[in-house]
């Protein structure tokens, strides 16, 4: 195979664990709405407007790409449900994307991606919608991809793909590293690109679909970097 000139990443459970950073801004919402919207909290708990996300994310499935939006739309529902101001639901959704982008990176991923972009270009793909500009660390990509932006979400491999031609790379030249095998791995390697698996030791143990074979697991960031040395020069 081609020598690597790019590798694009997954962000949420690749770069920074997302289920504490959620369930804290989750939490920071509420304690504002029970301040500035006292029906709504009183109405709806956490947990009731979550399933009722869920709820609607079945039924429109356009939500699949488009988290924030689903946010919105839920928030809109509850709002006017309880006889309060849809025009506040902006305010609420600035509240959750300020702590939504309050991530704290693994301890690997500042040195790694430093060392990274001396060497390939890097992008970013996500189905999620962190912002890399509040967060910091949008001066380490190329590219990134979000797929609410770009109309369609992993596995598409009309996504990846566009972030190859992005970093102006073939998808044989470049690589994508996730947590997931099905939407990161096995969605990637369907775009013509090599899917490696970051398996975290912290977060839940998921297994590898027999019918997925990765080019590479790694268990961190140095790992994948110790790989991608023995393939950014040359091919295999």
């Amino acid at each position: 195979m081609p020598a690597i000139k790019a590798v694009l990443f997954d962000l949420d459970d690749t770069l920074w664990p997302i289920v504490p950073v959620i369930m804290r801004a989750e939490r920071l919402l509420f304690d504002w709405i029970r301040e500035h919207a006292p029906a709504v909290a009183a109405g709806y708990s956490i947990e009731e407007m979550r399933a009722r996300r869920v709820a609607l994310m079945k039924a429109e499935p356009r939500y699949l790409i488009n988290l924030s939006a689903l946010r919105h739309a839920v928030l809109t529902e509850v709002f006017v449900a309880c006889g309060e101001s849809a025009e506040a639901v902006d305010t609420a959704m600035d509240i959750f994307n300020a702590a939504r982008n309050q991530v704290e990176p693994y301890p690997d991923v500042h040195p790694v991606l430093a060392s990274l972009r001396q060497k390939v270009a890097l992008g970013s793909v996500s189905n999620g919608v962190a912002d890399l500009g509040a967060i910091g660390m949008d001066h380490y990509f190329n590219v990134s991809i979000a797929a609410h932006q770009f109309g369609s979400a992993k596995p598409d491999p009309a996504i990846f793909r566009h972030a190859c031609e992005a970093l102006q790379v073939e998808p044989a030249e470049a690589v994508y590293v996730g947590d997931d095998p099905l939407l990161d791995v096995e969605g990637a390697q369907k775009a013509g690109l090599r899917g490696v698996w970051l398996r975290r030791q912290d977060l839940p143990l998921r297994t590898m679909p027999d019918h997925v074979a990765p080019d590479a697991v790694c268990a961190s960031l140095h790992d994948l970097e110790a790989w991608l040395q023995a393939h950014i020069n040359h091919g295999a």
